[in-house]
């Protein structure tokens, strides 16, 4: 109606003013409601002609679409083990910070494991203060086998010495008992050497290893209680939050709750613009919302992204093969709107249904110097009607209101 307003007044009413003034037709006489067609044939052909390029040009070059909304997204609150709820800290439609406690497991069993770990390292530090007394009596074995080694080594000798002076004196069988016992003497030095040796392997790298074999387990068990406490990874509002103590919790079939992210609906506006927009919907270009969340409000726009591809011929393979005529809907351009200025958003409840125009911009292209006259006057009457579709927007932003409250049934 406003468009058929608008071009009449540059079609009509010319007509209407050159047969009444021109011609000194009157009306009620010559120009009558049952000549009118005739009488005005010209005009009003022009009008209806006008009015379908302008409403064509309008809604093809600056798009609206009533599929929009602010949508967010929420957050299932799953430990990341399942057991019996100890304490709850929060409650529900609490604002919670990044990191804040919100519920409690039972850590009954990851205590002990945390106990078992520190007995197990205290343990091994106690073997290794045994192990270097240990280490010291294998110094004290070895002095005392190397000197009961170099006195039988010394008796060999002498006994050897006496024999090579006078036969007679010295029995072989007692050379050879001496020389047994001496090699007996240098395997108990290689024994004692050997256990210290182990002693100080054991100590330089077995225990440290069984050490810190502990010390992992004790950390191990110290992250499995950490999980035991389920804490906010970011700020939000806890949302059918109705845990209590003694429930059970499992991350596979139990939530404890929905959270709601702080920024939550509050960054962009998802729009779906019809697919015959698909060549003119580019992003950087400026656009206009009004919310019912938001009544008899202008927010500006930008256009951030343009999704590449049409939800509604996406195709999933499975055991059955896709009818096309279950993909007859046709689907829309996904567009994501931002505010142009910052906070355009605030006071908009995530979630509310809003009207969105989006506005063809040629500047660079009238800039550009191969930019013909014809086609710059075309481009002038392109951007300026854009105008008609900001006001027709304005006027739904007056009546979205009084639609959904009085004509509405609310």
């Amino acid at each position: 109606m406003f468009e058929f307003l608008l071009c009449s007044m540059l079609t009509i009413l010319p007509d209407y003013l050159f047969r009444r003034y021109v011609q000194g037709k009157r009306f009620g006489h010559e120009i009558t409601l049952y000549s009118v067609w005739f009488e005005l044939r010209y005009g009003i052909t022009a009008c209806l002609m006008l009015t379908l390029t302008l409403i064509t040009l309008v809604f093809y070059f600056h798009p609206s679409t009533k599929n929009v909304t602010s949508v967010f997204r929420t957050v299932t609150i799953l430990p990341e083990t399942g057991g019996r709820v100890a304490e709850v800290y929060v409650q529900r439609h609490q604002m919670v910070e990044a990191g804040a406690p919100l519920f409690k497991l039972d850590s009954t069993e990851q205590e002990a494991a945390i106990e078992l770990a520190r007995r197990q390292i205290a343990e091994v530090e106690a073997e290794t203060t045994v192990a270097q007394t240990e280490l010291a009596a294998a110094d004290g074995l070895i002095q005392q086998a190397q000197g009961a080694f170099l006195q039988a080594q010394d008796q060999l000798e002498t006994q050897t010495e006496l024999m090579r002076r006078n036969p007679n004196v010295v029995a072989p069988r007692e050379i050879e008992r001496l020389q047994v016992a001496a090699d007996g003497r240098r395997g108990a030095v290689d024994a004692a050497t050997a256990n210290k040796r182990t002693l100080e392997t054991k100590i330089a790298s077995l225990l440290p290893s069984q050490k810190a074999s502990a010390e992992a387990a004790l950390k191990q068990a110290q992250v499995e209680l950490d999980k035991t406490t389920v804490r906010a990874g970011f700020s939000g509002t806890l949302q059918q939050f109705t845990l209590r103590v003694g429930e059970v919790v499992n991350p596979m079939l139990r939530p404890a709750g929905i959270m709601v992210p702080s920024e939550a609906g509050r960054v962009a506006l998802i729009a779906g613009f019809g697919q015959i927009e698909a060549q003119v919907l580019k992003v950087g270009m400026i656009a206009e919302a009004t919310c019912v969340g938001k009544p008899f409000t202008i927010i500006p726009m930008v256009v951030t992204e343009v999704q590449a591809v049409i939800a509604g011929g996406q195709l999933r393979a499975s055991d059955q093969l896709i009818d096309l005529s279950q993909l007859a809907a046709p689907g829309t351009i996904t567009v994501y709107l931002e505010p142009l200025y910052p906070g355009g958003l605030e006071g908009l409840p995530p979630g509310s249904s809003c009207i969105a125009n989006a506005y063809t911009n040629s500047h660079d292209e009238l800039e550009a110097p191969g930019t013909s006259t014809l086609r710059g006057i075309y481009l002038h009457v392109v951007d300026t009607v854009g105008l008609v579709h900001a006001m027709i927007l304005r006027m739904q932003a007056l009546m979205l209101p009084v639609q959904t409250l009085v004509l509405g049934g609310h």
